[in-house]
C-alpha cells in the first residue's frame, strides 16, 4: 500500500504474486465444473475477490487482503457465503486450504 502526497492511503490491491495464486485455484475450480464467475473489488480498506456458482447469486466465498489486520489476526480472511469468516491468518496459502481441500473432494467424485 502506498501513502499518497496527501497522506490518506492509497487503494489495497492484489499484487502479481497474490492475483495468480487466487486465479489459479479459481481456474481449477472452474475445470471442476463449480465455479462459473468472479469479481474483483479494490477499496481503501480491502480488496476483495469473490467466486460465484453463478453470476446472478451472491459470491460462494470472498477471499479478503486487509493489510490493517496484519499485525493482529492476519491480513487473510476466506469469508463464506453467508458472511461468515471461514479461515483467517498471515499466510495467503493457509487461508486458501479450506477451498483446495474441497476442490480434492470436487475431483474424486
Amino acid at each position: 500500500m502506498e501513502m499518497p502526497a496527501g497522506g490518506q492511503p492509497g487503494q489495497i490491491c492484489f499484487d502479481r504474486a497474490e492475483l495468480t495464486r487466487i486465479l489459479d485455484l479459481y481456474g481449477r475450480m472452474v475445470a471442476a465444473g463449480h465455479w462459473k464467475d468472479y469479481g474483483i473489488a479494490m477499496g481503501r480498506d480491502k480488496a476483495i475477490f469473490s467466486a460465484f456458482r453463478r453470476a446472478a447469486e451472491r459470491p460462494e466465498y470472498r477471499i479478503e487482503k486487509c493489510p490493517a489486520l496484519r499485525q493482529r489476526q492476519g491480513m487473510w480472511a476466506l469469508v463464506g457465503e453467508g458472511g461468515q469468516v471461514m479461515k483467517r491468518g498471515h499466510e495467503l496459502g493457509q487461508v486458501l486450504a479450506p477451498i483446495s481441500r474441497r476442490l480434492m473432494k470436487l475431483v474424486d467424485n
